[in-house]
């Protein structure tokens, strides 16, 4: 376990990154504690100077400081709640491209993770054709049926897990400080936002993770004319080592290409939200990384999708949670609209859903008011994430990525079709999914699992109750005398408390010193 000490040098080590790249030049120092102003004040001495927009100042910071930083910008890109919108806006341009590792190092990783000798699982391994801050790809040939066959190989980039530990362990020390120091932090949940990146960070490290998210996501749209995923190559894939068909398609990115092989553009648009949509209401599971560079079409006019290292789920409740939303902005029933934000839980109870109403209806009629390539429905979300705040809403990660989602696919959408009327290509998919989960036959559906799980709970009931007994009877002989704690247990805790507030404050106040030393020096 990395101690205190390391994990303040880790973050004073980023501190001053930010100082010289002008990060802390776009704070207000009124929003800044009082004790804290000192350093602001000394962060602004070391600043370089620099022709750089302030708007780009963050991405140019997290981009120095390398991929765990990367990561991070990234998915707090998808928190506009916790960074602010502009600065959301910001993190948006971080692109995960990072200088390509020794062809040598790729094919020895390779090796050690089959346990066997590079020719005797490719054919040929070519040089890497794109890399980002976990990974590189390579194109490969294998032999299938006596024939040689292309596929992509993505290679994990040698010690990048002991980085990422590091430096997310690090993040985690920071975030619980900050929830122990501020209410409106313990309200945004940094901890939790630590531990989602986490989570994401060590499945996009597993590829045989991803392997199965392709799986998954071909299983859900095998009968989908428009939409296919590469097939995995299962033989050749392992923790640190992904092996797909290659793609020979066109990018999505290049419009000139598209053109020139006769694509309608404004149908691919319409099919890229319908499929985006249809991915997260129809399966709850959908690609959250759609960006152009991910994204082909075949010769038949189907959309690829690559990457699948960033994935979004959304449960029953969620997704009845946004399909009536998205329909209640499509009639204009706002009264709806806010009654299932209350029945979702999002909001508390003790606030009203009348004024709840009306502070949506303020984000409706406005859009009702305007022509269809006006209307940007990853906007009208925005804006609902932020009267939601209003209302005292806890943040919800699983949305907040999905409309991160959604904006960079109705980005695309929309650069493929300038006039593109995401409510008319918005609503069929929206309309099937009610109609399929809260007409007749879902109605009956939901009453058939709500039998199954009445009879999984009576056939379950004996043991609970046996079960439920003992733990009164380990509670009873708890509380008894009461739950006490020795002299001894007592002594030791405060003495870890006292030793762990004394190496905090002695790191902070090196770090201090040091920022002050270098500012000296450089003025």
């Amino acid at each position: 376990m990395i101690s205190a000490p390391a994990h303040l040098v880790r973050l004073g080590r980023a501190g001053f990154v930010f100082a010289r790249e002008g990060v802390f030049g776009i704070v207000d120092p009124t929003a800044v504690p009082v004790p804290a102003r000192p350093f602001l004040r000394l962060a602004r001495l070391i600043e370089r100077r620099t022709t750089g927009a302030a708007d780009t100042r963050l991405s140019a910071a997290l981009t120095r400081l390398g991929p765990s930083y990367v990561k991070l910008g990234q998915f707090l890109a998808t928190r506009p709640d916790v960074v602010g919108a502009a600065l959301a806006a910001d993190l948006e341009r971080l692109q995960d491209q990072m200088p390509p590792f020794p062809q040598a190092e790729a094919e020895a990783a390779v090796a050690a993770s089959f346990g066997k000798p590079l020719k005797s699982v490719f054919l040929s391994f070519g040089p890497p054709v794109a890399a980002a801050s976990i990974a590189q790809v390579h194109r490969a040939t294998v032999e299938t049926a006596g024939e040689p066959r292309a596929v992509a190989v993505k290679v994990l980039r040698p010690g990048v897990e002991k980085r990422f530990h590091a430096d997310l362990g690090a993040f985690t020390f920071a975030a619980l400080h900050a929830e122990n120091l501020s209410p409106e932090a313990r309200r945004l949940r940094l901890i939790e936002v630590v531990e989602t990146l986490r989570r994401s960070v060590m499945v996009e490290m597993d590829f045989r993770l991803e392997a199965a998210a392709l799986s998954e996501m071909a299983e859900n749209t095998k009968d989908d004319p428009d939409f296919r995923v590469p097939a995995v190559d299962w033989d050749r894939t392992t923790k640190e080592v992904l092996t797909l068909e290659w793609i020979d398609a066109t990018p999505l990115s290049d419009r000139a290409r598209l053109v020139a092989k006769g694509f309608d553009l404004p149908k691919l648009g319409r099919v890229l939200i319908q499929t985006f949509l249809r991915h997260a209401l129809r399966d709850g599971f959908f690609h959250a990384d759609m960006h152009p560079g991910n994204l082909f079409v075949d010769d038949s006019g189907r959309l690829i999708a690559v990457d699948f290292g960033i994935m979004g789920r959304l449960g029953p409740k969620e997704r009845l949670f946004l399909a009536e939303i998205l329909h209640g902005f499509i009639t204009r029933d706002y009264q709806r609209t806010a009654e299932v934000h209350f029945e979702a839980g999002y909001v508390p109870s003790h606030h009203s859903v009348e004024n709840f109403a009306q502070a949506i209806r303020a984000i409706g009629e406005p859009i009702h008011n305007r022509t269809a390539e006006d209307i940007s429905m990853a906007k009208l979300l925005t804006l609902l994430f932020e009267v939601t705040g209003l209302f005292d809403m806890r943040t919800r990660p699983e949305l907040l990525l999905l409309q991160k989602t959604m904006v960079v696919v109705e980005g695309v959408g929309r650069s493929l079709d300038p006039k593109l009327d995401m409510w008319t290509t918005a609503e069929p998919v929206v309309r099937e999914w009610m109609t399929r989960h809260l007409g007749p036959a879902g109605k009956l559906e939901s009453a058939a699992q709500g039998m199954a799980e009445v009879g999984r709970f009576v056939g379950g009931a004996p043991g609970l109750l046996t079960r439920g007994a003992r733990v009164l009877d380990q509670l009873d002989e708890i509380t008894r005398d009461g739950l006490v704690l020795s002299p001894q247990t007592l002594a030791e805790i405060d003495k870890a408390e006292r030793r762990r507030s004394r190496w905090t404050m002695a790191a902070l106040w090196v770090i201090a010193a040091l920022l002050l030393w270098i500012a000296f020096r450089i003025l």
